[in-house]
């Protein structure tokens, strides 16, 4: 299996959940997290794609231009991507943010339209940025007229071509449907974007993966529009359990959420729920109701190293480095 690309959308699809008003401090802690924890795409900027900063969308702290800049000074190994909806932003918007900083570009449009984005997806291509064609809704059209709008944003040149659960309102099922068929008939990599408004973000990305999917989206702590994206540390967890090859360091993603991100968004008065606690639990295979015990006893276990599932030494909670476990 080919090795996951993976996108995080913290600073754009989280974006709504801050109202937008991410800053170019907060931009350049985040970023360089995300790159030190092997994020292959870090897509930043309004909520609402390039120039959605408005009276209709709501005003942003800081452009664009600004963010990404401010992402694109510190990131070694990572792409900064924006998303683009045709009829907001435009062909120069997009040579502003490509001197700033942005290599990749999503362009989004309704799931039945993708006839709108044909000029954006070649003149982005023309200025040598990496295109991603972004079919949003996709539970609004069946799998064939899916693969039909896809065929449309690969003729106009796209580099991969997305199955967009905007509303997160596709099961399993579904996404295996409209996946597969596309991996079929297509000639460029397909991805798969998800929101957990069904509770169904990991088990939807594992079946578009399943299905031939390689570009996946995550956000730390699942942050993003109505109920979250899939939560980008978990998603590294379950690809790890199921030996799907991915770039990204499931604990300095870990760190990334909770002690990048975190103190952000209590200054921005938000927040996510904790995963690190219970996602810790079902990655290593400790009884769920250890969990209160294994937050009381934090301070100790910090001071061990971190293991990944089958690497814990000999005895299991025996002793480990010197240290009597079971004592504790």
């Amino acid at each position: 299996m080919n090795t996951i690309t993976l996108t995080d959308t913290t600073m754009r699809d989280g974006s709504h959940s801050v109202r937008h008003q991410f800053t170019e401090t907060e931009a350049a802690l985040l970023a360089r997290a995300m790159d030190e924890a092997g994020i292959d795409i870090i897509e930043i900027g309004h909520g609402d794609g390039l120039t959605g900063s408005s009276c209709n969308y709501g005003f942003s702290a800081f452009s664009d231009a600004q963010l990404v800049r401010a992402a694109a000074r510190v990131v070694r190994r990572a792409r900064i991507a924006v998303l683009l909806l045709p009829g907001i932003g435009t062909a120069e918007d997009l040579r502003e943010i490509q001197d700033a900083g942005a290599s990749v570009v999503r362009v989004a449009t309704h799931v039945t339209e993708a006839d709108i984005s044909a000029q954006h997806i070649a003149e982005a291509r023309k200025m040598g940025l990496f295109v991603v064609g972004f079919l949003m809704m996709a539970h609004r059209a069946p799998a064939e007229r899916v693969l039909e709008e896809a065929k449309k944003m690969e003729g106009y040149g796209a580099n991969v071509v997305y199955v967009t659960d905007s509303a997160g309102a596709l099961l399993p099922d579904g996404v295996r449907e409209r996946v597969s068929l596309m991996r079929e008939n297509l000639s460029v990599p397909v991805g798969f974007h998800s929101h957990d408004n069904l509770g169904l973000a990991i088990g939807n990305s594992l079946a578009a993966i399943e299905s031939g999917a390689s570009y996946i989206d995550g956000s730390l702590g699942g942050l993003g529009a109505g109920a979250g994206n899939t939560p980008t540390e978990t998603l590294v967890a379950v690809l790890n359990r199921a030996g799907i090859p991915v770039m990204a360091d499931l604990f300095k993603a870990i760190d990334a959420s909770t002690k990048v991100l975190g103190p952000i968004l209590q200054r921005h008065g938000a927040g996510i729920a904790p995963l690190e606690d219970p996602l810790l639990l079902g990655y290593t295979g400790v009884y769920s109701s250890f969990m209160l015990h294994s937050k009381r006893g934090r301070p100790f276990w910090r001071r061990l190293p971190r293991y990944h599932p089958g690497t814990w030494p000999p005895g299991g909670c025996g002793r480990a480095g010197g240290l009597d476990l079971r004592d504790r």
